[in-house]
Protein backbone atom coordinates (compact mmCIF):
# COMPACT_ATOMS: atom_id res chain seq x y z
CA UNK A 1 0.00 0.00 0.00
CA UNK A 2 3.18 2.50 0.84
CA UNK A 3 4.80 1.63 -2.80
CA UNK A 4 1.25 2.72 -3.97
CA UNK A 5 1.34 5.76 -2.18
CA UNK A 6 4.36 6.90 -2.99
CA UNK A 7 4.47 5.76 -6.72
CA UNK A 8 0.88 7.67 -7.01
CA UNK A 9 2.57 10.81 -5.24
CA UNK A 10 5.79 10.58 -7.48
CA UNK A 11 3.06 10.46 -10.59
CA UNK A 12 1.23 13.39 -9.35
CA UNK A 13 3.88 15.29 -8.52
CA UNK A 14 5.57 15.03 -12.15
CA UNK A 15 1.85 15.28 -13.32
CA UNK A 16 2.40 19.07 -11.68
CA UNK A 17 5.88 20.17 -12.33
CA UNK A 18 5.09 18.92 -16.03
CA UNK A 19 2.35 21.50 -15.72
CA UNK A 20 4.14 24.32 -14.31
CA UNK A 21 6.88 23.97 -17.31
CA UNK A 22 3.80 24.00 -19.58
CA UNK A 23 2.69 27.17 -18.50
CA UNK A 24 5.88 28.91 -17.76
CA UNK A 25 6.81 28.22 -21.43
CA UNK A 26 3.41 29.70 -22.60
CA UNK A 27 4.45 32.71 -20.73
CA UNK A 28 7.52 32.77 -22.00
CA UNK A 29 8.90 35.97 -24.21
CA UNK A 30 10.43 33.32 -26.39
CA UNK A 31 7.33 31.29 -26.79
CA UNK A 32 5.85 35.22 -27.99
CA UNK A 33 8.74 36.00 -30.40
CA UNK A 34 8.48 32.59 -32.58
CA UNK A 35 4.45 32.92 -32.28
CA UNK A 36 4.19 36.86 -33.47
CA UNK A 37 7.38 35.99 -36.07
CA UNK A 38 9.32 39.10 -34.87
CA UNK A 39 12.10 39.81 -32.32
CA UNK A 40 11.57 43.37 -31.10
CA UNK A 41 15.03 44.65 -29.51
CA UNK A 42 14.87 48.03 -28.05
CA UNK A 43 18.19 50.01 -28.30
CA UNK A 44 19.29 53.50 -28.14
CA UNK A 45 20.90 54.69 -31.73
CA UNK A 46 24.00 56.58 -30.19
CA UNK A 47 26.53 54.54 -29.30
CA UNK A 48 29.55 53.78 -31.36
CA UNK A 49 30.00 51.25 -32.30
CA UNK A 50 27.62 49.72 -30.71
CA UNK A 51 24.73 51.06 -32.41
CA UNK A 52 24.28 54.57 -34.14
CA UNK A 53 22.57 55.28 -37.66
CA UNK A 54 24.28 55.82 -41.06
CA UNK A 55 24.07 58.08 -43.90
CA UNK A 56 21.35 56.47 -44.71
CA UNK A 57 19.46 56.98 -41.93
CA UNK A 58 19.74 53.07 -40.54
CA UNK A 59 20.89 51.70 -37.08
CA UNK A 60 24.08 49.88 -37.71
CA UNK A 61 26.23 48.01 -34.95
CA UNK A 62 27.66 45.72 -33.25
CA UNK A 63 24.73 45.06 -31.33
CA UNK A 64 22.73 45.20 -34.49
CA UNK A 65 24.83 42.98 -36.10
CA UNK A 66 24.12 40.11 -32.98
CA UNK A 67 20.12 40.88 -32.67
CA UNK A 68 20.52 39.95 -36.51
CA UNK A 69 22.62 36.53 -35.99
CA UNK A 70 19.77 36.00 -33.04
CA UNK A 71 16.96 36.38 -34.89
CA UNK A 72 18.19 34.39 -37.61
CA UNK A 73 18.84 31.56 -35.24
CA UNK A 74 15.12 31.96 -34.03
CA UNK A 75 14.37 32.42 -38.05
CA UNK A 76 11.82 35.50 -37.17
CA UNK A 77 12.37 39.04 -38.04
CA UNK A 78 14.04 41.77 -36.57
CA UNK A 79 12.56 45.23 -35.42
CA UNK A 80 14.68 47.67 -34.18
CA UNK A 81 13.54 50.07 -31.41
CA UNK A 82 14.93 53.34 -31.11
CA UNK A 83 14.47 54.13 -27.23
CA UNK A 84 15.96 56.79 -25.17
CA UNK A 85 18.18 55.67 -22.71
CA UNK A 86 16.65 56.97 -19.78
CA UNK A 87 13.14 55.23 -20.57
CA UNK A 88 14.87 51.95 -22.22
CA UNK A 89 14.44 50.02 -19.12
CA UNK A 90 10.45 50.92 -18.64
CA UNK A 91 10.14 49.99 -21.90
CA UNK A 92 11.26 46.52 -21.49
CA UNK A 93 9.53 46.25 -18.39
CA UNK A 94 6.06 47.41 -20.06
CA UNK A 95 6.85 44.91 -23.29
CA UNK A 96 7.42 47.95 -26.14
CA UNK A 97 10.36 45.25 -26.69
CA UNK A 98 10.99 41.64 -26.02
CA UNK A 99 15.10 42.67 -25.12
CA UNK A 100 17.62 45.55 -24.54
CA UNK A 101 20.43 45.12 -26.75
CA UNK A 102 22.05 48.48 -26.10
CA UNK A 103 25.49 48.16 -24.82
CA UNK A 104 24.18 47.91 -21.17
CA UNK A 105 26.36 47.57 -17.99
CA UNK A 106 25.21 44.94 -16.06
CA UNK A 107 25.07 46.33 -12.43
CA UNK A 108 23.53 45.47 -9.20
CA UNK A 109 21.02 48.17 -9.46
CA UNK A 110 19.65 47.16 -12.49
CA UNK A 111 19.68 43.58 -11.87
CA UNK A 112 17.26 44.45 -9.29
CA UNK A 113 15.11 45.27 -12.12
CA UNK A 114 15.92 43.50 -15.15
CA UNK A 115 17.98 39.73 -15.74
CA UNK A 116 20.77 39.54 -17.63
CA UNK A 117 22.33 36.79 -19.98
CA UNK A 118 25.78 36.27 -19.45
CA UNK A 119 27.75 38.95 -20.39
CA UNK A 120 29.08 39.26 -24.01
CA UNK A 121 31.38 42.31 -23.96
CA UNK A 122 33.82 43.88 -21.29
CA UNK A 123 34.32 47.77 -21.52
CA UNK A 124 35.85 50.47 -19.18
CA UNK A 125 35.45 54.01 -18.23
CA UNK A 126 38.27 55.88 -19.77
CA UNK A 127 38.60 59.88 -20.29
CA UNK A 128 38.98 62.24 -22.94
CA UNK A 129 41.02 65.43 -22.10
CA UNK A 130 42.31 68.72 -23.45
CA UNK A 131 45.38 68.22 -25.21
CA UNK A 132 46.86 71.33 -23.17
CA UNK A 133 46.44 69.19 -20.47
CA UNK A 134 47.97 65.86 -21.28
CA UNK A 135 50.75 66.47 -19.07
CA UNK A 136 49.26 67.20 -16.30
CA UNK A 137 46.00 64.74 -16.20
CA UNK A 138 47.21 61.32 -16.41
CA UNK A 139 44.37 59.24 -14.65
CA UNK A 140 41.23 59.73 -13.30
CA UNK A 141 42.58 60.82 -9.62
CA UNK A 142 44.31 63.92 -11.29
CA UNK A 143 40.42 65.08 -12.18
CA UNK A 144 39.29 64.80 -9.01
CA UNK A 145 39.68 68.39 -7.86
CA UNK A 146 36.80 71.49 -7.89
CA UNK A 147 39.07 73.17 -10.75
CA UNK A 148 38.11 71.35 -13.28
CA UNK A 149 35.07 70.37 -15.26
CA UNK A 150 34.39 67.19 -16.15
CA UNK A 151 31.50 66.06 -18.51
CA UNK A 152 29.55 62.04 -18.73
CA UNK A 153 26.43 61.10 -19.74
CA UNK A 154 23.38 61.68 -17.71
CA UNK A 155 22.33 57.69 -16.24
CA UNK A 156 25.18 56.22 -17.32
CA UNK A 157 27.48 53.77 -15.58
CA UNK A 158 30.23 56.82 -17.21
CA UNK A 159 27.82 58.96 -14.53
CA UNK A 160 28.21 56.82 -11.74
CA UNK A 161 31.94 56.42 -12.03
CA UNK A 162 32.41 60.23 -12.33
CA UNK A 163 30.28 60.92 -9.17
CA UNK A 164 31.96 58.03 -7.10
CA UNK A 165 35.73 58.32 -8.31
CA UNK A 166 35.42 62.09 -9.29
CA UNK A 167 33.06 63.30 -7.02
CA UNK A 168 35.27 66.30 -5.78
CA UNK A 169 35.07 68.17 -9.59
CA UNK A 170 32.58 69.94 -11.20
CA UNK A 171 30.70 67.58 -12.95
CA UNK A 172 28.12 68.39 -15.68
CA UNK A 173 25.44 65.57 -17.37
CA UNK A 174 24.33 65.45 -21.01
CA UNK A 175 22.12 63.84 -22.57
CA UNK A 176 23.86 62.21 -25.46
CA UNK A 177 28.56 61.00 -25.26
CA UNK A 178 28.71 63.04 -28.49
CA UNK A 179 27.36 66.34 -26.42
CA UNK A 180 29.77 65.62 -23.84
CA UNK A 181 32.53 65.22 -25.65
CA UNK A 182 32.01 67.96 -27.60
CA UNK A 183 32.48 70.34 -24.58
CA UNK A 184 35.96 69.14 -24.34
CA UNK A 185 36.52 70.17 -28.09
CA UNK A 186 34.89 73.31 -27.64
CA UNK A 187 37.07 73.97 -24.36
CA UNK A 188 33.94 74.17 -22.21
CA UNK A 189 35.52 70.98 -20.27
CA UNK A 190 38.46 69.71 -18.96
CA UNK A 191 37.79 66.04 -19.59
CA UNK A 192 34.71 63.84 -20.79
CA UNK A 193 34.59 59.94 -18.90
CA UNK A 194 32.91 57.38 -21.15
CA UNK A 195 33.06 53.63 -22.19
CA UNK A 196 36.52 53.04 -24.18
CA UNK A 197 35.05 52.17 -26.98
CA UNK A 198 33.20 55.43 -28.24
CA UNK A 199 36.25 57.13 -26.64
CA UNK A 200 38.60 55.04 -28.60
CA UNK A 201 36.71 55.91 -31.97
CA UNK A 202 36.27 59.66 -30.84
CA UNK A 203 39.14 60.32 -30.14
CA UNK A 204 40.53 58.85 -33.69
CA UNK A 205 38.19 61.23 -35.33
CA UNK A 206 39.37 63.83 -33.29
CA UNK A 207 42.97 63.24 -32.80
CA UNK A 208 44.16 67.06 -32.76
CA UNK A 209 41.60 68.32 -30.36
CA UNK A 210 41.23 65.56 -27.17
CA UNK A 211 43.52 63.41 -25.71
CA UNK A 212 42.50 59.88 -25.15
CA UNK A 213 43.90 58.22 -21.75
CA UNK A 214 42.67 54.73 -22.40
CA UNK A 215 43.60 52.76 -19.50
CA UNK A 216 39.92 51.58 -18.38
CA UNK A 217 39.03 52.96 -14.35
CA UNK A 218 36.23 50.24 -13.81
CA UNK A 219 35.38 47.28 -14.96
CA UNK A 220 32.14 46.94 -16.78
CA UNK A 221 30.30 43.64 -18.20
CA UNK A 222 27.93 44.19 -20.67
CA UNK A 223 24.36 41.83 -21.00
CA UNK A 224 21.16 41.71 -22.59
CA UNK A 225 18.71 42.67 -20.54
CA UNK A 226 15.06 40.90 -20.15
CA UNK A 227 12.17 41.04 -18.17
CA UNK A 228 12.22 38.75 -14.80
CA UNK A 229 10.59 35.46 -14.07
CA UNK A 230 11.69 34.04 -17.49
CA UNK A 231 14.12 30.69 -17.31
CA UNK A 232 12.90 29.72 -21.14
CA UNK A 233 14.43 33.08 -22.80
CA UNK A 234 17.72 33.53 -20.38
CA UNK A 235 18.57 29.76 -21.14
CA UNK A 236 17.95 30.40 -25.22
CA UNK A 237 20.16 33.96 -25.08
CA UNK A 238 23.11 32.09 -22.85
CA UNK A 239 23.24 29.39 -25.36
CA UNK A 240 22.75 31.25 -28.05
CA UNK A 241 25.59 33.16 -27.03
CA UNK A 242 27.78 30.53 -26.35
CA UNK A 243 27.11 28.93 -29.50
CA UNK A 244 27.96 32.30 -31.54
CA UNK A 245 31.32 32.43 -29.87
CA UNK A 246 32.00 28.61 -30.82
CA UNK A 247 31.71 28.98 -34.33
CA UNK A 248 33.03 32.02 -35.26
CA UNK A 249 30.17 34.39 -35.88
CA UNK A 250 31.05 36.45 -33.08
CA UNK A 251 34.50 36.89 -33.89
CA UNK A 252 33.75 37.68 -37.38
CA UNK A 253 31.33 40.04 -35.94
CA UNK A 254 33.86 41.62 -33.28
CA UNK A 255 36.15 42.25 -35.96
CA UNK A 256 33.79 44.32 -38.28
CA UNK A 257 33.01 46.50 -35.41
CA UNK A 258 36.29 46.70 -33.12
CA UNK A 259 39.00 45.71 -34.92
CA UNK A 260 38.63 47.77 -38.03
CA UNK A 261 36.87 51.41 -38.83
CA UNK A 262 36.22 51.06 -42.32
CA UNK A 263 32.43 51.28 -40.88
CA UNK A 264 33.74 55.02 -40.25
CA UNK A 265 32.76 56.42 -43.27
CA UNK A 266 29.13 54.88 -43.49
CA UNK A 267 28.22 56.70 -40.52
CA UNK A 268 27.13 60.39 -40.09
Amino acid sequence: MKKLLVAASLMLSSALTQASDISLWEKSTLNEIVKRGELQVCMEAGYMPFEMRNKKGNIVGFDVDMAKAMAKAMKVKLDLRNTAWDGIIPALLTAKCDIIMSGMTVTAERNLKVNFANPYIVVGQTILVRPDLADKISSYRDLNDPKYVVATKLGTTGDIATKKYIGKSNIRLFETESEGALEVVNGNAHAFVYDLPFNAIYSSQNSDKVVHLDDSFTYEPLGWAIRKGDPDFLNFLNNFLAQVKGDGTYDKIYSKWFASDDWLKSVQ
